[in-house]
């Protein structure tokens, strides 16, 4: 057996090529994306249908619309298809958790992408402020939510800490099986983090 040659160095990603997402609402996502977005439409796959053949696969349209920094957002158009129910996007904050966020570098550019989905009747929120963060928020046709944030900082060493302690605090939480609120999560981690200076391991929080 021949191996493959071994990667030196620290294998990485390099960026997210692209995300897709079906759509049966082909020419609404197509103006959508290109002209109210303006994102160029750059690559189109058609083919027939693949993968098991007792699934009845449909023939489909795989297209993608340039985004920026060589990533893509793209789409697959399922041919004579209807949109399954447990695929239709819900309403409410959950659903909010399944998005794109697009970067801008700048207040005034978030303001001039507001004011151009605004012109072009997309209902927009207002900012939001989150941590180190500031967006907006809006949908596309098929009622995926989207979003175009700017950084208020730069991230620091001092974030990338925080982010262990918290997951790993978390973690133990999840473990116990008793975790329903966030003040449980604060209290782990404070429990996480002076066991961790006395040397010592943080126990599980039952």
């Amino acid at each position: 057996m021949t191996l493959a040659p071994s990667l030196s160095g620290r294998l990485s990603l390099h960026g997210v090529d692209h995300t897709a997402r079906p759509t049966w609402k082909l020419r609404e996502t197509v103006e959508f994306y290109r002209d109210v977005l303006g994102l160029p439409l750059v690559h189109a796959i058609t083919a027939k249908g693949w993968g098991r053949e007792k699934e009845h696969h449909a023939d489909f349209i795989h297209f993608f619309f340039d985004s920026g920094n060589e990533s893509c957002i793209a789409f697959f158009y399922y041919i004579g298809t209807h949109q399954p129910r447990e695929l239709v996007v819900p309403k409410g904050y959950m659903a909010m958790a399944n998005h794109t966020a697009w970067r801008v570098e700048t207040e005034d550019e978030l303001l001039a992408w507001q004011k151009r989905l605004e012109d072009k009747g997309v209902r927009v929120s207002q900012f939001v402020k989150h941590e180190i963060l500031e967006s907006i928020y809006f949908r596309d046709p098929n009622f995926y939510p989207l979003e175009i944030t700017r950084s208020l900082r730069d991230m620091e060493e001092l974030d990338a800490v925080d982010a262990r302690m918290t997951i790993e605090a978390a973690l133990i939480l999840e473990d116990s099986g008793h975790w329903t609120n966030i003040e449980q999560l604060w209290r782990a981690k404070a429990d996480f983090v002076r066991k961790r200076q006395q040397g010592a391991e943080p126990a599980n929080v039952s």
